[in-house]
């Protein structure tokens, strides 16, 4: 399939998604949203897609909504929230429900949605020069793209808050260390490391990555009860995997597993 508005390329068993409009620094219009979300159905869909990577193309990983590509009002009046049902929310869904690894790149400015589809991935490393804004305050918005439902969980209430009526700058580093990301690197390092790490997630039993990740999704709603029931079904279906018997065979062979995903 080709695209307009993203570059979308399978290297080895990790497919690489990068948001090309880098003139208006990555943001969304509605075709890069329907491509975005089409290439992701891509990776679900195909069994050598093991691990996905997704950044942005220039300086910027991803300024949100881009403005101009917002429809007139019609008699004083703009259904934001059909925008955002047929935008964001289906992309949001699709990196949640992917049972693969999802690796995000911020390599620039994440502002508004695009902030907010960075922290929807499962790990997220940001160059040292990154930034994280949630920038929907200081145009009368509210988050959407599910930060108001990952931000919380990550970087702790108070601080979602304060990050979200403010809209100020969050840099990586300060991100770290709340714990809305996994690494920050050297910005000429970011594609290099962030390749190595969506690679080493595709090497691995990703059959049972993406249980973890469903139980991970169940958590988010779940009590104890129903958590540890959850578990009991996941390490079921785990261990009728091929990749739990290549790893207990590789143990006692005493010799590196050769996981399929399967």
């Amino acid at each position: 399939m080709s695209y307009q508005f993203i570059l979308a390329e399978d290297t080895g068993s990790v497919m690489k998604i990068t948001l090309n409009r880098p003139d208006v620094l990555n943001s969304f219009n509605g075709e890069m949203a329907g491509e975005l979300h089409a290439a992701l159905g891509r990776a679900r869909d195909e069994r050598g897609v093991r691990a996905v990577l997704i950044t942005g193309a220039g300086r910027a990983f991803c300024a949100g909504q881009d403005l101009s590509a917002v429809p007139p009002a019609v008699d004083g009046k703009l259904d934001l929230g059909a925008m955002v049902r047929a935008t964001y929310n289906p992309v949001i869904k699709a990196i949640r429900e992917l049972e693969k690894p999802v690796v995000c790149a911020v390599n620039g400015v994440a502002a508004g949605a695009g902030a907010n589809i960075a922290i929807a991935c499962d790990i997220v490393i940001a160059a040292v020069n990154a930034s994280f804004i949630q920038s929907f305050s200081k145009i009368g918005l509210v988050p959407d793209s599910g930060g108001s439902f990952f931000l919380p969980r990550s970087a702790g209430l108070p601080m979602a808050t304060a990050m979200m009526m403010l809209g100020d700058k969050v840099s990586a580093e300060r991100a770290l260390e709340m714990g809305m990301i996994y690494k920050v690197c050297a910005a000429d390092s970011l594609a290099t490391e962030s390749m190595a790490l969506a690679g080493r997630l595709s090497e691995m039993p990703t059959r049972g990555l993406g249980l973890t990740k469903r139980l991970l999704n169940a958590s988010l709603s779940n009590d104890l009860n129903a958590q540890l029931d959850a578990e009991e079904a996941m390490q079921r279906e785990a261990g009728h995997t091929h990749d739990f018997t290549e790893g207990v065979a590789a143990f006692r062979e005493k010799r590196q597993p050769q996981f399929t995903g399967e």
